[in-house]
């Protein structure tokens, strides 16, 4: 994977992670002082645009990182950061699809699923993502010098 890439990959998921918890914390701890306000911050409305905007960068960006890095590393199997790779390309299509039937879902019981769905496979993608740049990854060993 190219540097590029690798860029736009932590990119991505910093403009969507952290747009995604500015507006958990709006949605889920923030409460309105007006009692007919639709929102609970004057700008929670922006930061749910703006999540929606920048959302495809990163499903763009893990395209690109499992076809630059994750699929060759599952094909050979190789083992430093295995555990948290997988866990990061299991929970992306759950987070994936839930943000897209969050959108399009009309019930509001399915619509507070999907809210859920989202909202935890997104917190397990970030914890994940988070483990996997974090921790130490095996140095490959090189050859003595005859």
């Amino acid at each position: 994977m190219s540097r590029t890439e690798a860029w736009f990959h932590h990119s991505s998921n910093l403009l969507v992670g952290g747009t995604g918890l500015v507006y958990a914390w709006m949605l889920f701890f923030v409460t309105s002082d007006d009692e007919f306000s639709v929102w609970n911050h004057p700008l929670q409305g922006a930061t749910h645009d703006l999540h929606l905007v920048v959302a495809p960068l990163l499903a763009v960006s893990f395209g690109i990182v499992w076809i630059a890095h994750a699929s060759k590393r599952i094909r050979l199997k190789q083992k430093p950061g295995r555990m948290t790779g997988l866990a990061l390309c299991i929970s992306f299509l759950p987070m994936l699809f839930s943000a897209y039937f969050l959108q399009v879902a009309v019930d509001e019981e399915w619509r507070s699923i999907w809210k859920w769905v989202h909202t935890a496979t997104s917190v397990f993608w970030l914890a994940g993502y988070a483990m996997h740049q974090l921790l130490p990854k095996k140095k490959k060993k090189k050859a003595k010098p005859i």
